[in-house]
Protein backbone atom coordinates (compact mmCIF):
# COMPACT_ATOMS: atom_id res chain seq x y z
CA UNK A 1 0.00 0.00 0.00
CA UNK A 2 1.03 3.57 -0.72
CA UNK A 3 1.80 6.43 1.31
CA UNK A 4 -0.73 7.96 -0.87
CA UNK A 5 -2.97 5.87 -0.11
CA UNK A 6 -2.41 5.29 3.58
CA UNK A 7 -2.66 9.31 3.79
CA UNK A 8 -6.20 9.14 2.48
CA UNK A 9 -7.50 6.32 4.64
CA UNK A 10 -6.20 8.42 7.52
CA UNK A 11 -7.58 10.93 6.26
CA UNK A 12 -11.00 9.47 5.60
CA UNK A 13 -10.42 7.90 9.12
CA UNK A 14 -10.12 11.12 10.75
CA UNK A 15 -13.45 12.68 9.40
CA UNK A 16 -15.74 9.50 10.38
CA UNK A 17 -13.34 9.14 13.61
CA UNK A 18 -14.14 12.80 14.25
CA UNK A 19 -18.13 12.79 13.46
CA UNK A 20 -18.73 9.72 15.95
CA UNK A 21 -16.92 11.63 18.93
CA UNK A 22 -18.86 14.91 18.24
CA UNK A 23 -22.70 12.28 18.35
CA UNK A 24 -21.35 11.28 21.72
CA UNK A 25 -23.32 12.42 24.94
CA UNK A 26 -23.42 12.19 28.23
CA UNK A 27 -26.15 10.76 30.48
CA UNK A 28 -27.71 14.39 31.26
CA UNK A 29 -28.01 14.59 27.47
CA UNK A 30 -25.14 17.08 27.09
CA UNK A 31 -22.18 17.59 25.47
CA UNK A 32 -18.72 15.49 26.16
CA UNK A 33 -15.99 18.02 27.11
CA UNK A 34 -13.91 18.27 24.13
CA UNK A 35 -10.94 16.61 25.06
CA UNK A 36 -13.03 13.51 26.03
CA UNK A 37 -14.26 13.55 22.64
CA UNK A 38 -10.77 14.23 20.79
CA UNK A 39 -9.24 10.98 23.05
CA UNK A 40 -12.28 9.13 21.59
CA UNK A 41 -11.31 10.02 17.90
CA UNK A 42 -7.81 9.28 18.41
CA UNK A 43 -8.44 6.33 19.97
CA UNK A 44 -10.33 5.41 17.05
CA UNK A 45 -7.90 6.29 14.26
CA UNK A 46 -5.75 4.29 16.20
CA UNK A 47 -7.73 1.43 15.64
CA UNK A 48 -8.24 2.01 11.56
CA UNK A 49 -4.23 2.49 11.32
CA UNK A 50 -4.01 -0.59 13.28
CA UNK A 51 -5.83 -2.78 10.38
CA UNK A 52 -5.18 -1.07 7.46
CA UNK A 53 -1.43 -1.53 8.22
CA UNK A 54 -2.44 -5.03 9.11
CA UNK A 55 -0.47 -7.94 6.78
CA UNK A 56 -1.87 -11.21 8.07
CA UNK A 57 0.95 -13.21 5.53
CA UNK A 58 3.95 -11.49 7.00
CA UNK A 59 6.31 -13.33 7.94
CA UNK A 60 7.05 -12.49 12.37
CA UNK A 61 8.92 -9.47 13.54
CA UNK A 62 12.89 -10.17 13.19
CA UNK A 63 14.87 -9.28 15.26
CA UNK A 64 18.41 -7.21 15.09
CA UNK A 65 21.91 -8.22 15.71
CA UNK A 66 25.42 -7.32 14.64
CA UNK A 67 25.83 -10.54 13.03
CA UNK A 68 23.63 -10.29 10.27
CA UNK A 69 24.53 -10.18 6.87
CA UNK A 70 27.70 -11.73 8.45
CA UNK A 71 30.25 -14.88 8.47
CA UNK A 72 28.28 -17.52 11.18
CA UNK A 73 29.92 -17.51 14.50
CA UNK A 74 31.87 -20.89 15.69
CA UNK A 75 29.45 -22.91 16.47
CA UNK A 76 30.75 -26.26 17.54
CA UNK A 77 29.19 -29.27 19.48
CA UNK A 78 27.61 -32.47 20.20
CA UNK A 79 24.76 -34.26 18.06
CA UNK A 80 22.39 -35.92 20.55
CA UNK A 81 23.04 -39.31 18.57
CA UNK A 82 27.07 -38.27 19.87
CA UNK A 83 28.44 -37.25 16.50
CA UNK A 84 30.22 -34.03 16.47
CA UNK A 85 28.77 -30.86 14.46
CA UNK A 86 30.31 -27.83 13.41
CA UNK A 87 28.49 -24.89 11.97
CA UNK A 88 31.11 -24.44 9.43
CA UNK A 89 30.97 -27.49 7.84
CA UNK A 90 27.42 -27.30 6.77
CA UNK A 91 28.15 -24.99 4.33
CA UNK A 92 26.22 -25.97 1.32
CA UNK A 93 23.07 -26.02 3.10
CA UNK A 94 20.45 -23.59 4.29
CA UNK A 95 20.62 -23.99 8.50
CA UNK A 96 17.72 -23.16 10.89
CA UNK A 97 19.14 -23.10 14.81
CA UNK A 98 16.33 -23.23 17.17
CA UNK A 99 17.53 -22.70 20.71
CA UNK A 100 15.31 -23.64 23.42
CA UNK A 101 14.98 -25.58 26.47
CA UNK A 102 12.95 -28.54 27.47
CA UNK A 103 10.88 -26.51 30.19
CA UNK A 104 10.38 -23.32 28.36
CA UNK A 105 6.71 -22.88 28.03
CA UNK A 106 6.96 -20.25 25.07
CA UNK A 107 9.56 -23.55 22.92
CA UNK A 108 6.55 -26.22 23.94
CA UNK A 109 4.01 -23.56 22.39
CA UNK A 110 5.41 -23.29 19.28
CA UNK A 111 6.95 -26.86 19.17
CA UNK A 112 3.82 -28.10 16.35
CA UNK A 113 5.00 -25.58 13.88
CA UNK A 114 8.33 -26.36 14.44
CA UNK A 115 7.43 -29.97 13.21
CA UNK A 116 5.54 -28.64 10.39
CA UNK A 117 8.85 -26.90 9.06
CA UNK A 118 10.39 -29.82 9.35
CA UNK A 119 7.60 -31.33 7.08
CA UNK A 120 7.76 -28.74 4.35
CA UNK A 121 11.73 -28.65 4.15
CA UNK A 122 11.92 -32.91 4.39
CA UNK A 123 9.57 -32.85 1.23
CA UNK A 124 11.40 -30.41 -0.75
CA UNK A 125 14.94 -33.17 -0.68
CA UNK A 126 17.80 -31.41 -1.44
CA UNK A 127 16.71 -28.28 -1.56
CA UNK A 128 15.26 -28.31 1.77
CA UNK A 129 16.67 -26.65 4.99
CA UNK A 130 18.48 -28.36 7.82
CA UNK A 131 16.85 -27.98 10.78
CA UNK A 132 18.51 -28.30 14.33
CA UNK A 133 17.56 -27.83 18.19
CA UNK A 134 20.42 -25.84 20.37
CA UNK A 135 19.94 -27.13 23.72
CA UNK A 136 20.52 -23.86 25.81
CA UNK A 137 20.71 -24.69 29.74
CA UNK A 138 18.86 -28.34 29.91
CA UNK A 139 20.10 -32.08 30.66
CA UNK A 140 20.01 -34.35 27.96
CA UNK A 141 17.20 -36.34 29.68
CA UNK A 142 15.15 -33.51 29.75
CA UNK A 143 15.57 -33.30 26.31
CA UNK A 144 15.11 -36.58 25.44
CA UNK A 145 11.89 -37.20 27.59
CA UNK A 146 10.55 -33.61 25.67
CA UNK A 147 10.92 -35.12 22.34
CA UNK A 148 9.30 -38.60 22.84
CA UNK A 149 6.75 -36.52 24.63
CA UNK A 150 6.38 -34.05 21.89
CA UNK A 151 7.31 -35.49 18.49
CA UNK A 152 9.62 -34.58 16.43
CA UNK A 153 12.83 -36.19 14.79
CA UNK A 154 15.34 -34.04 14.16
CA UNK A 155 18.84 -33.23 15.64
CA UNK A 156 19.65 -31.65 18.91
CA UNK A 157 22.92 -29.70 19.55
CA UNK A 158 24.70 -29.78 23.24
CA UNK A 159 27.94 -27.28 23.86
CA UNK A 160 29.95 -27.61 27.03
CA UNK A 161 28.53 -24.13 28.91
CA UNK A 162 26.18 -23.18 25.97
CA UNK A 163 28.96 -22.08 23.81
CA UNK A 164 26.83 -21.78 20.65
CA UNK A 165 24.07 -19.89 22.41
CA UNK A 166 26.65 -17.33 23.96
CA UNK A 167 28.01 -17.60 20.10
CA UNK A 168 24.63 -16.00 18.59
CA UNK A 169 24.36 -13.53 21.92
CA UNK A 170 20.78 -15.54 22.66
CA UNK A 171 19.68 -14.28 26.14
CA UNK A 172 15.95 -15.88 26.19
CA UNK A 173 14.50 -18.76 24.48
CA UNK A 174 13.06 -19.54 22.22
CA UNK A 175 15.24 -17.94 19.73
CA UNK A 176 15.66 -19.28 15.64
CA UNK A 177 18.13 -17.93 13.55
CA UNK A 178 18.71 -18.60 9.57
CA UNK A 179 22.01 -19.07 8.00
CA UNK A 180 21.97 -19.72 4.03
CA UNK A 181 24.52 -21.97 2.11
CA UNK A 182 27.24 -19.32 2.22
CA UNK A 183 27.46 -19.57 5.92
CA UNK A 184 26.08 -15.58 6.15
CA UNK A 185 23.53 -15.14 9.09
CA UNK A 186 20.30 -13.79 7.08
CA UNK A 187 17.87 -13.75 9.51
CA UNK A 188 17.27 -13.75 13.41
CA UNK A 189 13.60 -14.71 14.67
CA UNK A 190 13.56 -13.83 19.03
CA UNK A 191 10.04 -15.44 20.34
CA UNK A 192 8.06 -18.46 18.94
CA UNK A 193 8.00 -18.57 15.14
CA UNK A 194 5.85 -20.35 12.56
CA UNK A 195 6.39 -22.68 9.90
CA UNK A 196 5.01 -20.61 7.40
CA UNK A 197 7.37 -17.17 8.64
CA UNK A 198 10.11 -19.58 8.25
CA UNK A 199 9.50 -20.74 5.13
CA UNK A 200 8.45 -17.41 3.59
CA UNK A 201 11.78 -15.74 4.75
CA UNK A 202 13.94 -18.48 3.44
CA UNK A 203 11.81 -18.25 0.29
CA UNK A 204 12.78 -14.63 0.41
CA UNK A 205 15.89 -14.34 0.68
CA UNK A 206 16.75 -17.32 -1.93
CA UNK A 207 14.93 -14.37 -4.16
CA UNK A 208 17.22 -11.74 -3.07
CA UNK A 209 20.12 -13.75 -3.47
CA UNK A 210 19.79 -14.35 -6.92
Amino acid sequence: MSDDVLTTADSASSDEAGNEAEAVTDRSGGRLAPFVALGIAVALIGLVVLFIGADPNAPAAQGKSPLLGKAAPEAVGELDDGTPFDLSRRKGSWVVLNFFQSSCIPCIVEHPELVEFVDQQNALGPQGAEFYSVVTGDARENVEEFFEREGGDWPAIYSDGDQITVAFGVAQVPETWIIDPQGTVQARFQGEVTADALSITIQQIREGLR
